[in-house]
């Protein structure tokens, strides 16, 4: 019997073809999070939530939430403007109408969205309206951005709250947004306070964030 062999060309083009398929399933999740489409719905990934806040610089807005149980990831990205995704260096330049973001990705049956929001409330100065701490500008405003009615009616009720009860008799700047779409940053952004803690803690204490958060929330303050 003649033996046949695989034509190099046409052996090379499977193994591309294999490699963009295994790079594709690997960047699904993350392409659903970002057009905010639930995520494949087999084993745990049913059960899963997503939460957006911002609350100034997002590299800041990471490490509360990591430290809780019943969270599966942060990521820094931007949402509520109108560029699809945009780059950092756009949006901080102005014009995109994005806002820094966190987007936390939960098991609600271990950890509540009202947990979350408290957990927010005690990171950012709710009553500043130029940005946050340090950060000044439209992109570094506070806002909650609601993927649902409960989301929203929780959120509602909690700035209500606030209001009757905070530690300032100031109007709360924080807004409350419909959810529409998340881009997230580019990597070197992501867990950055992990991968440069001491750049992280120096812009931190240079911006004010902690001291502030201290004066607002006292012992309560990072949630």
């Amino acid at each position: 019997m003649k033996r046949t062999t695989q034509s190099p060309v046409r052996s090379k083009r499977g193994f591309l073809f294999l490699r963009a398929l295994r790079v594709l399933r690997g960047s699904l999740p993350v392409l659903m999070l970002a057009l905010g489409l639930p995520l494949a719905s087999h084993g745990q990934d049913e059960q899963l939530a997503r939460a957006t806040f911002a609350g100034g610089c997002f590299w800041c807005m990471e490490p509360p939430y990591d430290k809780l149980d019943g969270v599966i990831e942060t990521i820094s990205g931007f949402s509520g403007g109108h560029v699809v995704n945009p780059s950092y260096r756009q949006v901080v330049a102005g014009g995109t109408g994005h806002l820094e973001v966190v987007q936390v990705v939960y098991d609600p049956s271990v950890v509540s969205y009202e947990r979350l929001l408290e957990v927010y409330w005690r990171n950012v100065d709710p009553y500043q309206t130029d940005g946050q701490f340090c950060d000044r500008g439209q992109t570094y405003r506070t806002a909650i951005f609601a993927h649902d009615d409960a989301q929203r009616a929780a959120a509602t009720a909690s700035r209500l709250a606030l209001a009757e009860d905070g530690p300032e008799e100031r109007p709360i700047d924080t807004r409350i947004l419909d959810f529409e779409a998340f881009y997230p940053a580019e990597d070197y952004h992501q867990d950055y306070y992990e991968k440069n803690p001491v750049r992280y803690t120096y812009y931190r204490w240079r911006c004010g964030r902690d001291d502030r958060l201290e004066a607002l929330w006292g012992n309560e303050a990072g949630g």
